[in-house]
């Protein structure tokens, strides 16, 4: 590990922008995503680097719950802890920094270079006694970083902490869940969505087993607000969120990632012939008749499914797998219907 840098205060310039931000974070109040967005962005400008993030710590894993400038395509990353200057980080409770990643034997690689990342530097977040993740910054040059940028990135920890601990207790604090969760529904947002994927899709590794996934579209919805209004609507997606949970399984994942379309992780799934029925229980679970005013409203979905490691072996292949699928059912559902 290179030595500590010599303690260095950040100028007066830099103290006044941190207090900008934390005047910032005061407004933002719950928004925990608007929070962490306003601090890795904020920490990318102060320190010079060419990206920054924010990862939490969940079990073994370390995920990028917000990313900015060459990090931003990280959001939703899992990474193993172990493998990590992060998970070091966290299991020491002190900065880390590599001037060099080329020659640290503490970081990955292979990742550091498909992202053409030299130099990091990461510093706790803390509340009390408990690291709860850290905050991050890269550059694509080699030792980028000296005791001028921990410092600022040690203070911009310290207003984050606090927000950050609560959303890190379990995934069952308020925060946490404003974070992850369709405030209409109550299901997983499309972020927790897809970190929910990419856990399934490791743990399938892990263990030899499959995981599905399908993309469902729900019916008409247009058509319902349309003709009902929109409170009418959002009954109907309550109703058809809760039909759709109803028939899922504890270890699966249902989230709403957008108006009329939903996404169900199945973990684990046996065989095809295990995600066919699986399928099959959640259309009939969702179809049939919901009365809201007197007025009939019939419920019912297109649903795609996808296998992996079968169909496809990366998560952007294995939703366009499923996508695709759930589209052909729906122009084929179309075509009986108008006959």
């Amino acid at each position: 590990m290179p030595p500590v840098p010599a303690p260095s205060q950040p100028s007066p310039e830099d103290l006044l922008s941190i207090i900008r931000v934390q005047t910032e974070i005061a407004r933002l109040g719950l928004d925990l995503d608007a929070v962490m967005a306003l601090a890795v962005r904020a920490c990318m400008e102060l320190s010079g680097a060419d990206g920054a993030a924010v990862e939490i710590a969940e079990g073994p894993l370390m995920i990028y719950k917000a990313a900015a400038g060459s990090a931003s395509a990280q959001v939703g990353l899992s990474v193993n802890a172990e493998h990590s200057l992060s998970g070091l980080c966290v299991q020491t409770g002190v900065p880390l920094w590599c001037d060099d990643a080329e020659s640290d034997p503490r970081v990955d690689i292979d990742a550091c270079r498909r992202v053409g990342l030299r130099s990091m530097a990461v510093v706790p977040l803390r509340h009390d006694t408990e690291t709860v993740g850290v905050l991050k910054v890269l550059s694509l040059q080699p030792a980028a970083f000296g005791s001028r940028q921990i410092e600022i990135l040690k203070l911009m920890a310290d207003l984050l902490a606090a927000s950050m601990y609560f959303a890190a207790r379990c995934g069952k604090d308020a925060l946490f869940h404003r974070a992850t969760h369709d405030l209409l529904t109550g299901l997983a947002n499309r972020s927790l969505f897809i970190d929910r994927l990419r856990n399934a899709l490791l743990q399938a590794d892990r263990e030899g087993n499959q995981t599905g996934v399908l993309m469902v579209d729900m019916d008409e919805l247009k058509k319902i607000n349309d003709r009902y209004g929109h409170r009418i609507g959002d009954i109907a997606i309550r109703e058809f969120a809760s039909r759709l949970l109803g028939g899922a399984r504890r270890s699966d994942t249902v989230a709403r990632l957008g108006g009329d379309e939903f996404g169900v992780v199945l973990s684990p799934t046996a065989s095809s012939d295990g995600l066919r029925a699986s399928t099959d229980r959640l259309i009939r679970q969702v179809q049939g008749p919901l009365v809201v005013d007197g007025r009939q409203i019939d419920l019912g979905a297109s649903f795609g499914a996808a296998l992996y490691p079968n169909d496809a072996t990366d998560i952007e292949a294995l939703l366009e797998k499923a996508d695709q699928a759930m589209y052909v059912t729906k122009r084929e559902r179309k075509s009986q219907a108008a006959h």
